[in-house]
């Protein structure tokens, strides 16, 4: 039965759900594990110290979710299983997965060593797959789920000094459009999110220059900034029944960046 705090929420409904995030701790993984508690999902949020979750863990449980704060290293596969099972102990079931843990260092491309490069794409794509592959393992069982990825505009045009990132995140746009193939006969579907230029703690240097403010501004038709929140809509479609007819798709919430290029 829909609760009061859902009532009116229809296909957007998230009651009686299990949704792990990952990258939980800050930023957009903390904006979306909330904005799927106030849906009514049951929230396991992930991070690679489960110290840093806990205004996260706050968050959901002030609206009115279940909650479960688990350690979380997405560069290593042990981690991520036993992450998946402690969901699925204390809730019984996962039906989605919303993969955001990653990080990014902006360096021109004839500096980039073999380290750094391991360092982003293992976080970012090799995670997020073995993360997918977990969490759709346990999805199967249902037969149903989503998986909704945090790709980039990167993912469709190329950004200098941001090579091993943009390769990543490229690559994870392949990845969602396999997946979706692959998984469909089994009831999952697998969608991406490329959020445009929102502030983060990851992305907070480049906010602190000025010129590059203005520069950004004056490329973005809706002329400013995303807003955490403009990404909760896009979000919660995807993990709900409003998409149940979607997957293999990506969807740009950047303020008309990429339409005016």
């Amino acid at each position: 039965m829909t609760s009061e705090r859902n009532k009116g929420v229809g296909r957007f409904d998230l009651t009686g759900r299990v949704v792990l995030v990952t990258g939980a701790s800050r930023g957009i993984g903390a904006a979306l594990a909330t904005a799927l508690a106030e849906s009514g999902a049951s929230l396991v949020v992930g991070a690679r110290k489960v110290e840093n979750l806990q205004t996260t863990a706050e968050a959901v449980s002030q609206a009115g979710s279940p909650v479960l704060a688990v350690p979380l290293d997405v560069t290593d596969v042990a981690s991520i299983e036993a992450a998946v099972d402690a969901a699925t102990q204390r809730f019984g079931r996962l039906d989605g997965l919303v993969n955001n843990a990653g990080v990014e260092d902006v360096r021109p491309s004839f500096d980039v060593d073999e380290t750094l490069w391991d360092r982003i794409l293992d976080t970012n794509l090799k995670g997020a797959f073995f993360a997918a592959q977990a969490a759709g393992r346990a999805m199967r069982m249902n037969g149903s789920g989503s998986i909704v990825n945090i790709a980039s505009l990167t993912s469709m045009v190329g950004v200098p000094t941001a090579v091993p990132y943009g390769s990543s995140k490229s690559g994870l746009l392949g990845m969602t459009r396999a997946l979706a193939a692959e998984w469909a006969p089994v009831g999952i579907r697998v969608n991406a999110i490329a959020p445009g230029y929102f502030r983060t703690a990851m992305t907070d240097v480049f906010y602190e220059n000025e010129d590059w403010r203005e520069r950004m501004l004056g490329r973005i038709p809706m002329n400013r900034f995303g807003d955490l929140d403009d990404l909760a809509g896009a979000a919660l479609f995807l993990a709900s029944d409003a998409s149940r007819y979607m997957t293999g798709q990506c969807i740009a919430i950047d303020g008309g960046f990429l339409a005016s290029i």
